[in-house]
């Protein structure tokens, strides 16, 4: 097993449950920018993180021993900043191979987008 696995698990998990959360928000939500902000990003991230995990995998093994615990969240900006925190300080946990860090960039520039248009795009 390799010594990123946790970390990957974590990163993986993290993603794909913002997509499930966000998914709700956007079913939630009155305000038609924050609705079309949020199924874009759900859409998005569940590829970008899918693409993550398989890169991975192949660079190094199976992803094992994901976390199981879920938490829902209600305000979006709120959400997606703590993700951005999230991904902004796990990277250095994670390893440094140029593809895999390309795909941590397209996903820190989804959830940046995504927050301009939530912020911004009312």
């Amino acid at each position: 097993m390799s010594k990123y696995n946790e970390s990957a698990a974590a990163f993986v998990s993290v993603l794909f449950h913002s997509a499930t959360v966000t998914h709700f928000m956007h079913l939630q939500t009155k305000s038609f920018a924050q609705h079309m902000a949020l199924g874009e990003y759900y859409d998005a991230i569940v590829e970008l993180a899918d693409k993550w995990a398989e890169a991975y995998q192949g660079c190094y093994d199976i992803i094992t021993n994901y976390p199981k615990e879920f938490h829902l969240a209600t305000e979006p900006v709120k959400y997606l900043t703590q993700i951005k925190d999230f991904v902004d300080d796990i990277r250095k946990d994670l390893p440094e191979e140029s593809q895999l860090q390309n795909i941590v960039d397209e996903i820190a520039d989804q959830i940046d987008s995504t927050l301009y248009k939530l912020r911004f795009l009312k």
